[in-house]
């Protein structure tokens, strides 16, 4: 009786997203600090620049990201003001989409429990520390949920409209990060492969997602030329946050594909491509995701969750063949995946602990030798207390990576790139406008950090700001705090 119960098992594949959904909450939302993480902090300071002061992206604050993205922390300031929740819990709900179209693709291709097994794979995977699994709010959520919609619509199609529609979901992908077209080039790829007339309308539908965003971000008052610089022809410059050695991108690159949880897929994959012996849809979907990785060559956590969707519905189907084959319950293999892929959620269980049950007092001694870098807390704290000490038409400088104390100011820093970036542009761009526009107040930070990442002349640039015009008022939290001298 119990063996045709595991037989016969066929869980709910909303009770699975909704179990998912919870886990991926407490991850993204039990963070330490509670508060915007660094890439956060650049995009809700853009984005509230836009929908609360009028200033345009580009022009109330320059980074490499599209514009969507800041429509949707402007969005989240104009809501809730400041705050790290919303944007993590509609990433989550867009999150769980991908989740559920994941198992649809799967269950178009094989069967329910397939789909299952895909699902779980992929929520649990997402959920990874290797992975960035508490950074929810990020392009790439967005990106692959256009982006698996895309590929499911291909699937599915039975008339050029679905291939329309596909392209659609496609353009919409490029538009939140331009290394979709790396994914959305393997479509291209099937296109080929299944019928060329379908090219056509796949083309016309990414042309006319990204015609949109142009004609809306035009509309919007965007400069158009500007967004092409940020996006792409600047931020491969020399200085960018792409400007590495060959040795530290192989050295990073090691981290994130060797000495990390992405290990568990690799006989899976083996497996799988030793079955099909050709590089099918997915395999090619995969090895053009990487692609697109190794282009950037950061080799960031979050960009490994561009390579999740192939490798769950490969690693999926592969078990399935397994289980087909060896005649495994589906039961067992499916609680089996669960623990292998199970997520370490002792940060979240940690800082639940700390918020709720009990409260560790912060013991770190600030602004006396040796200088450490602020907490996430200590920097939303130290914003805080700017903010209470500066008029709303202040303007305020945080020199080097200070996007989170900025952010938490609430005030517009004098020059749009308010967090530090170091290609010829931009700290020509810097010296030219805080030259121009004195802010109240400028805050420097004493922790070796500081010097170790940020270079000499800008450094000295801001000393002989600071050295003119200003007198140290205080310190603290190990930055040193100069007002304007009146």
């Amino acid at each position: 009786m119990i063996r045709d119960r595991i037989q016969t098992w066929q869980p709910a594949i909303l009770q699975l997203i909704l179990l998912l959904l919870l886990l991926q909450l407490a991850v993204t939302l039990l963070t330490d600090g509670f508060v915007l993480s660094f890439d956060e902090a650049m995009w809700h300071y853009i984005g509230r620049n836009w929908f609360r002061n009028g200033l345009t992206p580009y022009t109330g604050g320059a980074d490499n990201k599209s514009p969507l993205i800041f429509a949707i922390f402007g969005l989240s300031d104009k809501l809730f003001g400041v705050n790290y929740w919303f944007p993590r819990v509609l990433g989550t709900l867009c999150q769980s989409i991908s989740v559920f179209y994941i198992y649809k693709i799967a269950k178009h291709i094989a069967d329910h429990k397939t789909g299952i097994l895909a699902a779980s794979i992929y929520g649990l995977s997402l959920l990874w520390h290797g992975t960035g699994g508490k950074y929810v709010s990020y392009t790439e959520t967005y990106e692959m949920l256009f982006i698996i919609l895309a590929f499911y619509r291909f699937l599915t199609a039975g008339k050029r409209k679905d291939i329309l529609i596909s392209g659609i979901f496609a353009g919409i992908a490029i538009a939140f990060r331009l290394t979709a077209v790396f994914a959305v080039a393997a479509i291209l790829i099937g296109c080929l492969r299944k019928n060329r007339s379908f090219i056509f309308p796949f083309f016309a539908g990414i042309l006319s997602a990204l015609g949109c965003l142009l004609l809306i971000s035009f509309l919007a008052g965007i400069n158009i030329s500007a967004m092409f610089n940020y996006m792409v022809s600047d931020n491969f410059a020399s200085g960018s946050a792409t400007d590495h050695s060959f040795a530290w991108k192989l050295h990073n690159m090691a981290g994130k594909f060797i000495w990390s949880p992405m290990l568990l897929f690799y006989p899976l994959l083996l497996g799988y491509i030793f079955i099909k012996r050709n590089a099918d849809l997915f395999v090619l979907w995969l090895i053009l995701a990487f692609a697109g990785i190794c282009a950037v060559g950061i080799f960031d956590v979050v960009h490994l969750k561009e390579l999740l969707p192939a490798l769950s519905l490969i690693s999926a189907f592969f078990v399935a063949y397994l289980v087909d084959r060896c005649k495994w319950p589906s039961l067992l293999v499916a609680l089996v995946a669960w623990i292998i892929f199970f997520p370490n959620l002792s940060e979240a269980l940690r800082n639940y602990n700390k918020a709720f049950l009990y409260d560790i007092p912060d013991e770190t001694q600030y602004c006396s030798p040796p200088y450490t870098i602020p907490g996430e807390g200590a920097r939303k704290k130290l914003g805080q207390w700017v903010r209470d000490n500066t008029s709303e038409k202040d303007m305020v400088y945080v020199a080097g990576f200070g996007a989170q104390v900025q952010v938490y100011t609430e005030r517009i820093s004098p020059t749009i790139y308010f967090n530090v970036t170091q290609t010829p542009i931009a700290k020509a761009r810097l010296y030219h406008d805080l030259q121009l526009n004195k802010p109240a107040m400028i805050l420097v930070p004493l922790f070796p950090e500081y010097k170790q990442q940020v270079g000499q002349d800008i450094r000295d640039f801001v000393d002989s700001v600071v050295s003119k015009s200003y007198l140290l008022q205080n310190c603290m939290y190990n930055y040193n705090i100069y007002t304007i001298r009146r």
